[in-house]
């Protein structure tokens, strides 16, 4: 199978997702794209609905003799396209190829399915999964749905790591803060209640909180932990005193930060606003959030991933990734995950590429991996 080839018709596919960009066509079209690969391939190919129009593909190679269950597994859906030119036009230059979802995650999804492919005609023993899953740049709907059904004894997921080992990442939680004003005219002070001047101190307050956070010792293969105000709305009219504002931020956790410590962080805060002065009202909530991440050194597929690095003169030491994956998910499964998969830049930006070469040798890494835990 030509990797590259297929890395560009799963690029030319547009698979932005409609969580993130209302009307966008979601997974549907590049899941048919991933699907012939496999079929084509030899693999069995089951197609799994996780919302409306949303699918995850699933290719499996099953060995002769029973032996140690191996997934593959990476996210089909891309982020938006504001601001670029002929996204969904694979351009190759100077050994990079671009395109949406090029670097993320495209260049792994090829490499996995091609690897799977190559590995097809003498497959023995043991089971090989291709999980490609819908909506991990949202809420990650398809990784819950693939291990509601499917299980391994480990998986690698194929996100950018520049050919590193990845052992690691952050999770993150997003939360909501409404502040609450009293609507006047703009004329009349002695009647109005400004949310938004009272947002300005819950923002003053969480900016405190991040200087404190990125301060700290950071986490092995996750740094430190942090936060960013994300969107901010509030307000009617020029001259009408603002009865609410409402802010939403973004929290990103490390090991040992819980759900009940990013919650009581706002809390505290808010509590304390409260103390200073009577007349402030505000609430906060948790949206939603995803645990960080690490996986033991000492995992099979950990050692298999290094042996195959090193061999092949490549690093083989592990690292950690700033951004949240799907490998959480898996590894709470209880499918101990590792994170590989080809370098480029531009991830989320107006201009993505991945490097071809390194798809190539993301695809013959997970070849040998899976040959070496296959015949452990």
């Amino acid at each position: 199978m030509d990797v590259v080839r297929l890395l560009s018709d799963l690029v030319a596919t547009n698979s932005v997702n409609p969580s993130l960009v209302p009307g966008a066509p979601g997974e549907a079209a590049v899941a048919e794209v991933a699907a012939h690969a496999l079929r084509q391939g030899g693999l069995d190919v089951v197609i799994e609905p996780v919302a409306d129009g949303r699918p995850n593909v699933i290719g499996v190679l099953e060995g002769r003799t029973a032996g140690p269950t191996l997934m593959f597994c990476g996210h089909i859906d891309t982020v938006g396209v504001a601001g670029m030119t002929d996204p969904f036009v694979p351009r190759v230059s100077d050994g990079r190829l671009y395109g949406r979802g090029a670097q993320d995650m495209k260049g792994g999804v090829a490499a996995m399915i091609a690897a799977a492919v190559a590995l097809a005609p003498t497959w023995s023993r043991g089971r090989l999964i291709v999980a490609c899953v819908a909506d991990e740049e949202f809420e990650s709907i398809g990784a819950d749905a693939l291990v509601k059904r499917w299980s391994a004894d480990a998986a690698i997921v194929t996100e950018p790591t520049d050919l590193r080992m990845a052992v690691g990442h952050k999770g993150f939680a997003w939360l909501d803060v409404v502040a609450q004003g009293r609507a006047a005219h703009g004329s009349r002070p002695a009647e109005g209640r400004d949310a938004i001047f009272r947002m300005g101190r819950v923002l003053q307050a969480l900016e405190a909180l991040d200087r404190d956070l990125q301060s700290r010792p950071p986490v092995p293969m996750q740094g430190t932990a942090s936060l960013h105000a994300s969107i901010i709305a509030g307000g009617r009219e020029l001259s009408v005193y603002p009865d609410h504002c409402v802010l939403q931020y973004e929290r990103r956790t490390i090991t040992g930060e819980t759900d009940t410590v990013v919650s009581g962080e706002i809390a505290a805060i808010l509590d304390r606003l409260r103390a200073a002065d009577p007349e402030f009202q505000a609430s906060a909530r948790l949206a939603t959030s995803r645990p960080p991440y690490r996986v033991s050194d000492n995992e099979p597929v950990v050692r298999a991933l290094a042996s195959s690095l090193g061999a092949r003169g490549l690093d083989a030491s592990p690292t950690g990734m700033s951004f949240w994956t799907d490998a959480a998910i898996l590894a709470g499964a209880g499918m101990p995950s590792v994170l590989f998969g080809p370098g480029g830049a531009g991830l989320h930006s107006i201009e993505e590429y991945v490097n071809v070469a390194d798809v190539e040798v993301c695809r013959d890494v997970l070849m040998d991996v899976a040959t070496r835990i296959m015949l452990s």
